[in-house]
C-alpha cells in the first residue's frame, strides 16, 4: 500500500521535510517513488511546497496520506498560509519588567499614603476632623 508522508531531512533541531509516495513499510527516509514537495516549519514563517495536481494523482490511483500531509495538503489547496509568530520575552525579561512594574506601583502607592508635615502652627486643610464613634451612630439613627 503506498503512503504519502514526511520524509525528515535537515540537522539537528532544524527540520525540514520532503513530502513522498513511499510503500507504507519501507523506511521514512528511504527511496520513494515520488516527491510531491517541501515542508520547512522551522523558517518564519514557514515554507509550504506542495504540487496540488500531483498529490490528487496520487490520491486518485489509491496512496493515502498521513493526518499531518492532509492537513498540510487541506491549508495549501486553501492558499491560507501559516500566521507569522510574535517574537517572544524570555522568561528573564518577563521576570525584570514584572519587577519594574510592581516598583511602580510601590512607588504610587506610597505617595498616596504619604501625609503632609504640618509645621508648628500650621493646619492642614485637607484633613477633616474625626468622627468619634458615638457621632456616627447618631448620625445614622438621625437618618433612619
Amino acid at each position: 500500500m503506498l503512503k504519502i508522508k514526511l520524509a525528515r531531512f535537515g540537522k539537528k533541531n532544524q527540520p525540514h521535510y520532503r513530502i513522498v509516495v513511499n510503500e507504507a513499510r519501507d523506511k521514512r527516509d528511504g527511496k520513494y517513488v515520488a516527491l510531491l514537495g517541501n515542508y520547512s516549519p522551522s523558517y518564519q514563517p514557514k515554507v509550504l511546497e506542495l504540487d496540488i495536481k500531483a498529490y490528487e494523482d496520487w490520491v486518485a490511483k489509491g496512496a493515502q496520506p498521513t493526518e499531518t500531509v492532509a492537513a498540510l495538503y487541506q491549508r495549501a489547496k486553501s492558499g491560507k498560509s501559516f500566521p507569522e509568530k510574535k517574537a517572544k520575552l524570555s522568561k528573564k525579561a518577563q521576570a525584570k519588567l514584572k519587577a519594574a512594574k510592581e516598583e511602580k506601583v510601590e512607588k504610587k502607592a506610597d505617595q498616596a499614603t504619604a501625609k503632609p508635615v504640618k509645621e508648628a502652627g500650621e493646619k492642614v486643610a485637607d484633613q477633616a476632623p474625626a468622627k468619634s464613634a458615638d457621632q456616627v451612630a447618631d448620625q445614622a439613627e438621625a437618618k433612619n
